[in-house]
């Protein structure tokens, strides 16, 4: 009977259901050998928290439709935000679910041929549209990825049925209730490139155009609302999520650097363990040491054992300490610095099995990030505490936080309440916070850091690139160095010239004074020896 509740838990929590390290939320399934992968644990966010992006096609100006194209984004690859991804694009008449199957010199519009008479290649950078089916969308594009697309557009085979008689599905094709999700199949972590799903009966004019052998120029936009000159960030994740250790523990400084022009929330994911069947009858906690307060608040296992290690009640319990700690210690500013030591602190000295839930672990964590533990402990216990069949209002608040933001994979970041996809990591968070503010209103820390190619580095020291490269001249100052000597011993020169052409003047001025009193002798005596001759004929 017990192994059976435990069995009956791990369903009903996902911890069974999808990769341990991303929190076991995401429900995937997939219908044979196509890729319409769909979402059957996802909702759509109240507030509409989706990322924003466009798909536009501007050449030939026939296919440019006022508001872009209706599409769906894949949720794994990195898309450029606050950016735009504008090429030519080429239809590879091909599925790319075999990478040795794609020929980089086929597919249209039809190009020039090449002294062997083959083909020209797909010029880069260039956006290639491919077919969906017989693979997932993950591998399609992980394959144009490789041959060197800098994006991808996927063309459906199949018409929604809303779409009636405006769409003819393929043959084969039944038309769909509503498009898929273009999910990650739980290996998308290495696509780096963007991609859409283009509904059939757009994608079929295009490929019309394409194939009648008329280029195509598409833009893909991403952008972030930025009502105004301060960004909210928040991340959802769990005390265990390995993924966001890294996260965790480079975002520290960049968080400092913002202040107060960006306002960060930590969440912590736990889950209802009422509606997930934890809660018996007669009251009694179902799912074993999975949860607290006799089943209302649960987590996963997170080694999957429920006999030993860290139990899903532990992780509830580091959930609702580091939400005390947040709420003492960064509600008020946003920036948390204590928050991020503790966790820091946390992850250094206590995750492990042994001392995970060890109060004289977590007691030290506290002392070093500076947190006071008898506060952290009455929160905690104010807020309802852990044990009992009893309410406790802040989890019950980040449950609540949790259905309003339609999270469903670990972990996951929102700026703006836009989710942000790609990997966890302080690049590609950085640049879409700093997307994220209106004109005219980015921190200086944005400006000087966002392009830097080591934006860490950067958001340390205020400026980008090594101390070395700082502390040398740089090419240009060396220009005006020199530049600024050349004038200096021009003028000098100019200078010296000048006195020395004055001390010449001046010494031919005394020869002249010297030798003139000498000739004005000489021409006297001339004068009086004449006139003694003029006597003596006389």
């Amino acid at each position: 009977m017990r192994n059976s509740l435990i069995a009956m838990a791990f369903v009903l929590l996902g911890g069974g259901g999808g990769d341990p390290r991303r929190g076991g939320a995401l429900v995937l399934a997939h219908d044979g050998d196509d890729d319409n992968l769909t979402q059957e644990a996802a909702t759509v966010p109240e507030d509409g928290s989706v990322t924003s992006s466009k798909l536009q096609i501007h050449v030939p100006k026939t296919l440019t439709k006022p508001g872009g194209y209706d599409h769906r984004e894949a949720l794994f690859g990195i898309p450029p935000y606050g950016g735009s991804l504008a090429q030519a694009m080429y239809y590879a008449e091909n599925d790319a679910c075999d990478f040795n199957s794609i020929d980089v010199h086929a597919g249209h519009p039809i190009r020039a041929m090449d002294e062997s008479g083959t083909m020209l290649a797909w010029q880069s950078p260039y956006i290639l549209m491919v077919d969906r089916g017989g693979c997932t969308f993950v591998q399609k594009v992980r394959n144009a990825q490789r041959i060197g697309a800098a994006g991808v557009i996927i063309a459906d085979d199949s018409c929604l049925c809303s779409a009636a008689e405006s769409c003819v599905s393929d043959p084969g094709e039944a038309c769909e209730e509503r498009e898929p999700i273009m999910a990650d199949d739980g290996s998308g972590s290495d696509i780096s490139i963007p991609s859409f799903l283009m509904f059939k009966q757009d994608a079929d004019r295009v490929k019309a155009e394409v194939m009648a052998n008329h280029p195509v120029r598409i833009e893909m936009t991403w952008s972030l609302p930025n009502p105004d000159d301060r960004v909210e960030y928040e991340l959802w994740t769990t005390p265990t999520d390995a993924i966001s250790e890294d996260f965790l523990r480079d975002f520290k400084e960049a968080a400092i650097a913002l202040g107060s022009r960006a306002y960060f929330t930590p969440q912590m994911y736990i889950y209802d363990g009422m509606l997930s069947g934890c809660v018996g009858e007669d009251g009694e906690n179902q799912c074993y040491n999975l949860c607290t307060n006799d089943g209302r608040y649960c987590s996963t296992d997170p080694d999957n054992d429920l006999d030993r290690g860290v139990s899903g009640a532990d992780v509830v319990a580091e959930s609702l300490r580091r939400m005390c700690i947040w709420g003492h210690y960064g509600e008020s500013d946003g920036v948390g610095v204590p928050w991020w030591d503790y966790v820091n602190e946390f992850m250094f000295r206590c995750n492990t099995e042994e001392f995970f839930s060890n109060k004289k672990c977590v007691s030290d964590a506290m002392v070093h990030a500076k947190v006071d533990a008898g506060v952290i402990d009455q929160c905690m216990s104010e807020s309802g505490g852990l044990e009992a069949d009893s309410v406790n209002s802040l989890l019950e608040g980040q449950l609540q936080a949790k259905d309003k933001s339609g999270v469903v994979i670990l972990p996951a970041m929102y700026v703006n309440r836009v989710s942000i996809r790609g990997s966890l990591e302080l690049p590609v968070v950085f640049k879409a916070i700093c997307a994220g503010f209106s004109a005219g209103t980015t921190p200086t820390v944005c400006s000087t850091c966002a392009s830097c190619p080591n934006q860490k580095e950067c958001i340390a020291n205020s400026y980008c690139g090594s101390k070395k490269m700082q502390e040398s001249v740089s090419t240009t100052n060396m220009v005006y160095a020199m530049m600024g000597l050349v004038a200096f011993f021009c003028c000098f020169s100019y200078v010296q010239h000048r006195r020395y052409q004055s001390q010449m003047q001046a010494q031919v001025k005394n020869i002249i004074a010297e030798y003139m009193p000498l000739e004005s002798d000489q021409n006297q005596n001339q004068s009086t020896a004449v006139s003694e001759e003029d006597g003596e004929f006389t």
